[in-house]
Order: structure tokens, then sequence, then C-alpha cells
């Protein structure tokens, strides 16, 4: 018996809620990956490996990918910890931080870029401290760095604290009765709870640092081969009407973003097969 593409459900609706939800599955997603593929296909294999293997262009896709990745260790570190604090500790001022958490969402990327410009400019407040230690941070590669890591801070802490206000503290309280060290506790029974989504709020961050484009090229100098990101090159390519130049960057990021989620995925699968497991 040939098995239903969509199994039947109690609820009503259910022919017409899959049909939106595949409408909008195409429209939003699958048309605009189509579009940029087809665009590739009509260019042609040659036309793209000569485009992406130009110099500048390997140097931006590297720029990005390399500062994204750091951006994104860096949040899934320090995201899972503002995200403990917040759920197991009560302190003054702790829900103005709770909500804090949120502005890199409400802040158009411009705004944040600006912001993060005049503070971290060399005549700004964190800029000047900075410079007293020879360390400069806008219009550098550790400009950008703090760009992606302030949009994609909020992925990881908001994906990691249900999963913590979930786990019971009896579970902690036992371990360390067992006679388990805090560290002991911490890796065999707090990480295997928190680690399908922490590699979520990873993967979600690492996303969204891969094409962040407004609030970088305030704090970034722009310089080719130096600070410039392969989001603005591709704007810089279609500003000058080259399409197929834009699509061939487009395409190059995609793969590697693709590779990169396919890997983070596979270790989202692995570490819930653990927790089964145990």
């Amino acid at each position: 018996m040939a098995r239903a593409f969509i199994q039947p459900s109690a609820l009503p609706g259910l022919k017409l809620s899959a049909a939106i939800t595949f409408a909008m599955l195409g429209i939003v997603v699958l048309i605009p990956i189509g579009a940029l593929l087809a665009r590739g296909i009509s260019a042609g294999p040659e036309a793209i490996w000569q485009m992406i293997g130009r110099e500048r262009v390997q140097a931006a896709l590297w720029l990005s990918f390399r500062l994204s990745l750091l951006a994104a260790l860096f949040n899934l570190i320090f995201g899972t910890l503002l995200a403990w604090v917040l759920v197991r500790y009560e302190f003054p001022g702790r829900k103005i931080l709770d909500a804090a958490v949120d502005l890199p969402f409400a802040l158009p990327t411009a705004v944040a870029g600006i912001a993060l410009t005049a503070l971290y400019a060399p005549n700004g407040a964190f800029g000047r401290m900075a410079a007293a230690f020879g360390v400069k941070i806008a219009y550098t590669q550790w400009g950008i760095l703090l760009a992606l890591i302030f949009v994609g801070l909020p992925f990881v802490t908001r994906t990691v604290q249900p999963v913590i206000a979930e786990i019971p503290r009896e579970e902690e309280e036992v371990s360390a009765t067992l006679g388990a060290g805090r560290l002991h506790t911490l890796r065999r029974v707090v990480l295997p709870a928190l680690m399908p989504a922490a590699l979520t709020g990873f993967a979600l961050a690492l996303a969204r640092a891969v094409g962040e484009y407004g609030s970088v090229i305030f704090i970034a100098a722009n310089i080719p081969l130096r600070t410039e990101i392969a989001p603005l090159l591709i704007v810089i390519q279609l500003e000058e009407f080259n399409y197929d130049g834009a699509a061939a960057i487009g395409l190059a990021m995609l793969a590697i973003s693709f590779g990169m989620l396919l890997v983070i995925n596979l270790l989202q699968i692995r570490s819930r097969r653990r927790i089964g497991d145990v």
C-alpha cells in the first residue's frame, strides 16, 4: 500500500494549511535559490570559476566565513554562559539585562553599525581606551568581528535559555551527592542536555553573521583584500551591472554555507543520539 505524501490529521484544514505552507516555502526560499542557480547555469561553470578564482573574491569569502565562524564560536560559549546566568541566578537588574539581549533583534542593522562605530572609532569612548593600549578596533577586522558578535549573540542565548530552564536542578544535586565534581557534572549532566539547542543557536548565529551587511559596512573600512566582506562585494557587482559576477559569489556563499550547516546538523543528530542512549 502506497504511503500518503502528507499523513492525515484529526485537525481540519490539513490540505489548505499544507498548500499555504508549501506555497510560502516556494516563494520565500525555493524560487530565489532556484533563480540564483539558474543564473549560474546560464553563465556557465567556466565563468563562475573564473569569477570565484579572483583574488579579491577569495579574500572577501575567506574574511566573511572566517570571522563569521569565530563570532559564532564566541557566541556559542558566552551566549550559553549568559543564558545560564539569566536563568539560574537572581540579581538586581537581571530583567533589564534579559531585555537587553533582544536589542540586536530590534535595532536596524544600520543603526547598530553606526552605534558601534561611534563607540569604537579612534575618537570614540571605547576606541580611545583601546588606542591607549595600541589597539585599533573600528575600521579593522576586529571591528567586523565585534559587529558579527553583536548581531549573533541573541540567537544562542534565546535558543539555549528555555532548555536551561527545563533542566531540573535535582540532577545536578544528585550528581554532587554521588561525589561528582563540578566539572564532571558540567560535562556529563549539563552539556549533553544543552548541546542540541546550543548547536542550533550556533547555526543561527553563523547564518546571520555570514549574510550580515548593514552593521558591518559602517565599522569596516571596506578595503579590498583586507576588510571587504562578501555581501558588500555582491552589492558592488550589482551596482556595476555584473549580474553574473554577483551570482557567482552568491553561489559560492550558498555552497559553503550549505556545507557548514550540514556538518552542524550531523553534529546535532549525533548529540541527540547520545542523549537517547543515556
